[in-house]
């Protein structure tokens, strides 16, 4: 193998590493590497799999027009932008973000932010950081339609327009999009300073490699020659003429796989600092891709490392380290890990400019692990479930000016509890007593060997709240030796939210909402920022509740740190 691969090892118990072995042999023996290649449906599902693998070749499509990614580098550092803010959710966004804070910020060219949330108190942290004259505003969207980046779109256009003017505004924002899309028609009737299209066969979670990551990577400042370079050497080893047993996007996908239907779905990435947005990143391609039909991956990212015996057998750890980044403390860990028996895949990433060789691998690696699990890794059948849930209670409000009224099963110390029928009834039935701690206690409890816990927290994302939900994840997962998940919404609806809703029926959810301190509005709506936020999670909830999901959800105050802390008081005393 080259050199200039990101080395991949593995230390596996000895009963999966033979499954896994055997897995291989199927692939060589049945030609499925060359199959993969060719988009041959009769992998998966044989449903519309062979129409959805454009990213195979994206990366020889890209070189071959390679002059403009400098080219529109050059235009944007000439042009002088303090600041570039992308605009967009889910596979439009989680690429750009790696990029972002990967590299950091290149000397000579704009910081890249990234907005993917309708918290108010976001939007607001974003545009404060940012002058909106001086801003290069990417709204990147595959469909045109997607709600959020919609009204990003809205809110941004008209505050630079109020700024700039009518004729200056367009100037400022690029699109990023598929051919035909609305976003399209708007971007060219807005006289938008320039337009990239993505390919319509490839979905927005493998895009990584296509306009919707290397664009703004460009505007960034990244030598994008030299990435593409840098991955090409891994669709090379990752190729049809590449036995299963040699190449690496095979092989860790026949891990997946084969660990996934021995029992061990729990998917644990742990990252050096450098690159630790990363697993943000394989969350969405690992859960969307493979979670439905009752079964699926659950990623567990940014869970902090612990000692083995925490851990049960449903786990497959993986360790993404930098090498530029060498960082003691999970080297130490993931060793006491490994001589405990459990399963580890280990990869090397030299420098940040070999992150496209793990985008290629880890697509390639899910394809094979969809395989293997017998589902359509390119469709995302629940996700859509809380779309039409969100759009409908945002029409309600477009009509009454208000959304539906709810009444909680506890109310107390200025915070709210939220069930529907079912979730309430069981844990009425369980809390040893009617107050914050008794429910929680309850809910906790609902968590048996094999499940996970998940916390779905819809504010806003940052330092504090993290280090605080990251306090109760840690709880729980010590007090009840459970797997465990943290996503901030509305963005993990388009990332885990699909695994929650369509994979296996093993999550204990809370969710988390707050009052808004303030509200922000949406330009042409009745509807806010604020009252978005609490459709989508209203929706979220709904669509959990449907799927006879174990979901409690916990408002908080406007006091968002103080409630977290609140909360995190409560969680570590049951």
């Amino acid at each position: 193998m080259s050199e200039n691969i990101n080395q991949q090892t593995f230390a596996l118990p000895q009963d999966l590493s033979a499954a896994v072995e055997a897995a291989l042999d199927d692939w060589d023996t049945e030609d499925k590497v060359r199959r993969l290649w060719e988009r041959d449906a009769s992998l998966w599902t044989n449903g519309d799999e062979g129409k959805w693998l454009g990213w195979l070749s994206i990366v020889d499509e890209q070189q071959r027009s390679i002059r403009r990614f400098p080219n529109f580098s050059l235009e944007v550092k000439d042009a002088g932008f303090s600041h570039i803010l992308l605009l967009g959710m889910g596979g439009s966004s989680l690429c750009p973000e790696v990029m972002s804070r990967s590299f950091g910020k290149i000397e000579g060219f704009p910081a890249l932010h990234v907005l993917d949330s309708t918290d108010p108190a976001q939007i607001k942290t974003l545009e404060n950081k940012i002058d909106p004259a001086n801003t290069l505003f990417i709204v990147s969207s595959k469909s045109g339609s997607t709600l959020e980046p919609n009204i990003f779109k809205q809110y941004f256009f008209d505050r630079v327009r109020q700024v700039v003017g009518d004729d200056e505004v367009g100037n400022r924002f690029i699109a990023i999009t598929d051919p035909g899309s609305k976003l399209r028609q708007e971007a060219e009737a807005d006289r938008f300073r320039k337009i990239f299209l993505g390919v319509p066969s490839i979905g927005g979670r493998y895009s990584a490699l296509s306009d919707f990551g290397l664009a703004p990577a460009a505007a960034m400042g990244v030598d994008v020659a030299k990435f593409l370079d840098r991955t090409h050497e891994m669709v090379k080893v990752c190729g049809a003429d590449v036995s299963a047993r040699n190449n690496p996007g095979v092989i860790l996908g026949a891990l997946l796989g084969v660990a996934h239907n021995q029992g061990r779905d729990k998917t644990t990435i742990i990252a050096s600092p450098g690159i630790h947005d990363l697993g943000a990143w394989l969350e969405q391609l690992l859960a969307e891709s493979t979670g439905k039909s009752g079964k699926g991956l659950v990623p567990v990212d940014r869970e902090p490392t612990a000692s083995p015996e925490t851990y049960g057998d449903d786990r497959v750890f993986v360790y993404l380290r930098l090498d530029a980044d060498a960082d003691a403390e999970p080297d130490v860990a993931m060793e006491a890990i490994k001589d405990a028996g459990q399963p580890i895949v280990r990869i090397a990433v030299d420098d940040v400019y070999n992150l496209g060789q793990e985008f290629f691998r880890w697509e390639i690696a899910t394809a094979v692990a969809g395989s293997i699990i017998g589902i359509n890794p390119f469709d995302q059948p629940d996700v859509e479930a809380s779309k039409l849930a969100t759009r409908k209670l945002t029409g309600e409000y477009e009509e009454n000016g208000s959304l539906p009224a709810e009444t909680p099963i506890f109310e107390g110390d200025g915070i709210k509890l939220f069930a529907d029928e079912r979730n309430a009834t069981a844990l009425n039935e369980a809390a040893s007593e009617s107050s914050l701690h008794g429910y929680l206690k309850a809910h906790r409890d609902r968590l048996a060997e094999g499940d996970y816990f998940a916390l779905l927290a819809y504010v806003e994302m940052n330092d504090n709240h993290e280090t605080s939900l990251q306090s109760m994840r840690r709880a729980v997962r010590d007090r009840r030796r459970v797997a465990t998940c943290l996503g901030f919404g509305p963005r993990f609806l388009h990332s885990t939210g699909q695994a929650y809703k369509g994979g296996p029926n093993t999550g204990v959810f809370l969710q988390i909402t707050c009052e808004d301190a303030f509200d922000v509005p949406v330009p042409g709506q009745k509807y806010t920022f604020g009252v978005v936020k609490a459709a989508q999670a209203r929706g979220d909830f709904e669509v959990l509740a449907a799927r006879g999901r174990r979901a409690l959800r916990v408002h908080l105050g406007a006091d968002v740190k103080s409630g977290l802390q609140q909360l995190q008081t409560a969680i570590a005393s049951v």
